[in-house]
């Protein structure tokens, strides 16, 4: 619980930064500067105090890694909403429904906090010169192959798939989609500065790891 509400948070805070730098959009250069405070700085022992003009810090631009994370795990995740949503109506055990509910919540979450986080953004080059592709978007190309992705097969054999059989299946698939997803999260931890991606990096892995030990307890009966 404590979880969903720190990523509702989170969700909340960026979406209204999206709203508040549309609505800045056309100060162009002639915006005001923002206010810098004076702050006191202790001196070392035998030396006085001195005070210091602090101002705010320009953030430091967000890395390819991190882009190419947020705009790979909202299809990711989308699948892992697809597989959840028919627990409800086909699954035997009422400890699946339960976790395919909280997948469901706790990704739907993740996914808007993604998308609030992605508008705008325009990654850092990487080595060589080829980051300047700009926006944030990314094609069906570099979805194919994603780590724990489960096929079209597979995804047709759920859906088919009633009672004690979805549930094996389902807790076999939806296991390798977490792995998946804990191999992209890998990718993403410490390439980059951005503290919201790097913290909802971080909450993926911790809610998935927590998820995988569940779900093969159930495996194992």
């Amino acid at each position: 619980m404590r979880h969903r509400i720190a990523l509702a948070a989170l969700v909340t805070g960026l979406l209204t930064a999206a709203g508040g730098l549309t609505a800045c959009g056309g100060g162009g250069d002639g915006a005001a500067p923002e206010p810098k405070g004076t702050i006191l700085v202790p001196g070392r022992p035998g030396e006085p105090n001195r005070t210091e003009v602090r101002g705010p810090i320009k953030p430091k631009p967000v890395t390819e890694a991190e882009v190419r994370f947020a705009q790979m795990m909202i299809p990711h995740h989308e699948q892992a909403l697809a597989m959840s949503s028919l627990a409800p109506g086909q699954a035997a055990d009422g400890r699946v429904k339960a976790i395919a509910s909280r997948i469901e919540a706790e990704q739907t979450v993740e996914i808007s906090a993604m998308q609030a986080w992605l508008r705008g953004k325009t990654p850092k080059p990487a080595h060589g010169g080829h980051g300047g592709h700009g926006r944030a978007t990314a094609g069906p190309q570099q979805h194919a192959g994603m780590a724990g992705m489960a096929t079209p097969q597979q995804m047709e054999q759920l859906r088919a798939a009633r009672g004690e059989a979805f549930d094996a299946l389902f807790l076999d698939l939806m296991i390798k989609h977490h792995e998946g997803a804990l191999v992209m999260v890998k990718d993403v931890i410490s390439k980059g500065e951005d503290v919201t991606i790097q913290q909802l990096a971080r909450d993926v892995q911790s809610g998935q790891n927590a998820e995988i030990a569940r779900m093969r307890a159930l495996q194992r009966g």
